[in-house]
């Protein structure tokens, strides 16, 4: 399965039901993890503070992530690898049992798979977890993961979830900034994604419940895909369902509208770790410094380098983390 589908699994049901997200991630094949790490964060099997194992999902933002988290443990003192694992329904069990230690995620998306997985596959539609609140969806998630051996830090700033966009000319030829000014203005629209789109609440339901847009279709050209963005800079779609960290709308002449009702749930970045194999204060302490300085627009911008530049994730990471003074050495 492509990046699509693993960009598509991390967002809280926009585009596919709880079920058929399930048998979309259950297509997808993991890469095989790591047979023995050797001593965990107390050990001393390598002279220094330990091992650790950082997972990352097989889409471009993950692994970079899993790089700014890898080099600045490594900066603290521990040996730190990286595995590549194809979806969560994969790695979240192997975080569990210890075969990996940490992982990037996002707060909304990994409440509803635990709500989902805790509860039963209805729950994230009957009984949600995750809302717009931030804060809210971070403790609902601690709740669902603590029992589980997971300890959930502290979310930050960047956050990656759906958005949408019109082109530049559509939107100043009718004064459009927000979601509001595009109900407010009575236009029928044409959304380009995927066809789910027509009956998930965060997409086209939601847009007319929240919004009062007037969604005239759905273009099943699928989310953030380079068909879908040309045909709405074409004007052949008018919106767009993307990403917030799709850093190459401005290359299609794109512009986002801003979400001011919130209709979207928090799907803030957040380290989430084995609380047995990596739960020190040192590797918490470690992590929140990149946490508290990540911005979307950086994310954006470091998924942009190695998506349109070629460059690669552990050198782009490399370059943020330097420019940013976390690296001690």
């Amino acid at each position: 399965m492509g990046d699509l589908v693993n960009r598509v699994s991390r967002i809280a049901g926009a585009v596919l039901g709880t079920t058929a997200l399930a048998v979309a991630l259950a297509a997808c094949g993991g890469d095989s993890l790591e047979q023995g790490k050797g001593k965990g964060p107390g050990g001393t099997a390598d002279g220094g503070k330990g091992s650790l194992v950082v997972g990352a999902a097989a889409f471009t933002e993950a692994k970079v992530l899993a790089e700014l988290y890898a080099q600045t443990l490594r900066g603290a003192g521990y040996s730190v690898s990286i595995t590549t694992v194809k979806n969560r329904e994969l790695y979240e069990p192997s975080l569990e049992k210890g075969e990996i230690d940490i992982v990037p995620e996002y707060a909304a998306t990994l409440a509803e798979f635990l709500n989902a997985k805790v509860n039963g596959p209805k729950a994230p539609d009957d009984k949600p977890v995750a809302s717009a609140d931030a804060a809210a969806t971070v403790e609902a998630l601690r709740k669902l993961a603590g029992p589980r051996g997971l300890k959930v830090l502290d979310a930050g700033d960047a956050v990656d979830q759906n958005a949408f966009a019109v082109s530049k000319e559509f939107a100043a030829k009718n004064k459009l900034k927000t979601l509001s000014d595009l109900g407010r203005a009575k236009l029928k629209v044409k959304i380009a994604a995927g066809d789910e789109c027509a009956v998930r609440p965060f997409c086209a339901p939601g847009l007319k419940k929240t919004y009062g847009i007037d969604v005239a279709g759905i273009d099943p050209k699928g989310v953030g895909t380079p068909q879908s963005k040309q045909a709405v800079k074409d004007g052949v779609d008018q919106l767009v369902l993307t990403t917030t960290t799709d850093a190459t709308i401005d290359s299609y002449g794109l512009v986002f509208l801003t979400d001011d009702k919130k209709l979207q749930n928090a799907d803030n970045v957040l380290p989430v770790l084995n609380a047995e194999d990596a739960g020190a204060p040192e590797i918490a302490a470690a992590l929140d410094r990149i946490t508290k300085v990540l911005t979307t627009a950086d994310l954006a911008e470091l998924n942009r380098k190695v998506d349109a530049e070629r460059a690669k994730p552990q050198d782009v990471a490399k370059d943020y983390l330097t420019a940013k003074g976390l690296l001690n050495k």
